[in-house]
């Protein structure tokens, strides 16, 4: 198993489809869905099913983050996705130890609560293959779609697809940046993958 594995999890941008609320701070059985993923990367680490390493939330300061976590935001705000990661990653590389320390980092975002638990199978799939010979990520499959802000890439892949020659790509499309990486989807994931981003979602996962 790699020795660390980093974590960006995205929680801004403007959540219209929730009529503009603060995605991060929606409430599912009495916690934020924010908390769902970070308390489900947190226990995975505990456990040990995924290796110690360094969580950044890419959020606004009004968005409260536990002690320990980082915090990163593209500047100027409401970038994209793409654009969310390059901040995360240059958060975790000023955030202590030397760039690329990590050299697995997990995306995943707010929205998807139950995220957390595809990371020890897309660790496990990533890791299969050879460094240089073999793919650059692992990312959830949910029917026909390559849920690619559900992986984990090889560090220095993932920053190369976000921020080419050290300049962070803005609203630019999630599958045009990293569908140009060599990514293995993995299975059995949809399920982790499954993100709430109206009401009438969160009323049926509340159910």
């Amino acid at each position: 198993m790699t020795g660390a594995l980093d974590a960006v999890v995205l929680a801004g941008g403007t959540a219209r489809r929730l009529g503009g609320v603060s995605k991060p701070d929606v409430l599912l059985a009495g916690r934020r869905l924010l908390d769902h993923v970070l308390e489900g990367i947190g226990a995975l680490r505990a456990s040990g099913g995924i290796p110690p390493g360094r969580t950044v939330v890419v959020a606004p300061g009004e968005v409260a983050l536990p002690a320990g976590v980082l915090r990163a935001l593209e500047d100027p705000p409401l970038g994209g996705p793409v654009a969310g990661i390059a901040a995360g990653l240059e958060a975790l590389a000023a955030g202590g130890g030397p760039v690329g320390a990590a050299p697995v980092t997990a995306v995943l975002t707010c929205d998807a609560p139950g995220a957390p638990a595809a990371l020890p199978a897309l660790l496990g799939a990533l890791l299969a293959k050879r460094a240089g010979a073999g793919v650059d990520g692992a990312c959830a499959r949910d029917g026909d779609h390559t849920q690619y802000l559900l992986g984990v890439y090889r560090t220095p892949a993932l920053r190369g697809a976000v921020a080419p020659g050290g300049r962070a790509l803005r609203d630019f499309a999630v599958r045009r940046a990293l569908g140009a990486l060599r990514v293995q989807e993995v299975t059995g994931t949809a399920g982790a993958a499954r993100d709430l981003d109206t009401w009438e979602q969160v009323r049926a996962w509340r159910g």
